[in-house]
């Protein structure tokens, strides 16, 4: 059973009232997640704050949910009850420090699937072309509620960026500037560990989205070529 079909039967009918879409309150807390698995509650976790991501201005655009679906391929059977869940959490009074601090709980023994949630949020808000300040202003917040230093999110938000714009290509490795030759490779591989399809889907990342999971290896693999003068496949293995 795809993470879709179980999405489906978590999530329920909104009209019938079956499942957890009897109550926004159920649909969206995350102490309601675990029946489907680490892998459902990532992707509820992704809906839900790109939801609260989208007000994070104040004004909620058509764009923001296409952009959502654009870098989430939802299947038709569900695309209704993720749009209504979509809908549902932009116009929930609760915050979104409520839900980034229940989701930090609910992986609280995982932190790289803290980080992979972040991954798809700016995936997602990238959509568009670029990161607005309300959007970083967000993720950082987010971050922060995760349990992430602000060195930690800087090196985060500069792996969502191409090089080309400046970032320093250490601080994407997290390395100290001028690191030798060597610990430039030896972090190189372990990123690239750290992002192997298996070992996110392990990690709770379903196998439906890794590719947004796994978006950032494009700057990584960016910035270890600026720094070794070599080029490497979009995901080196």
């Amino acid at each position: 059973m795809s993470v879709w079909d179980r999405l489906s039967s978590i999530v329920g009918s909104f009209s019938q009232r079956t499942g957890v879409a009897g109550s926004l309150a159920n649909a969206l807390d995350p102490d309601n997640w675990l029946p489907g698995g680490k892998d459902a509650a990532f992707t509820l976790a992704l809906i839900a704050l790109s939801a609260k991501m989208a007000v994070s201005d104040g004004v909620v655009q058509a764009s923001e949910l296409r952009a959502f679906q654009r870098t989430v391929d939802i299947p038709s059977a569900i695309e209704h009850q993720v749009q209504k869940v979509f809908e549902l959490a932009q116009q929930d009074v609760a915050g979104y420090e409520f839900y980034a601090r229940k989701i930090g709980r609910f992986f609280f023994d995982s932190p790289e699937t803290l980080e992979h949630v972040l991954d798809g949020l700016f995936h997602i808000a990238s959509a568009d072309g670029m990161i607005h300040e309300s959007e970083l202003d967000y993720l950082k917040s987010v971050s922060s509620i995760f349990g992430f230093d602000a060195a930690r999110f800087e090196q985060i938000a500069s792996q969502h960026v191409v090089l080309d714009t400046g970032v320093d290509p250490y601080m994407v490795l997290g390395l100290a500037p001028n690191a030798p030759a060597a610990e430039v490779r030896r972090v190189y591989r372990l990123l690239v560990a750290e992002h192997h399809p298996d070992r996110l889907i392990a990690k709770g990342v379903p196998e439906e989205l890794i590719d947004v999971a796994t978006a950032r290896m494009a700057a990584i693999n960016q910035a270890y070529g600026k720094l070794t003068r070599i080029q490497v496949p979009a995901l080196a293995s």
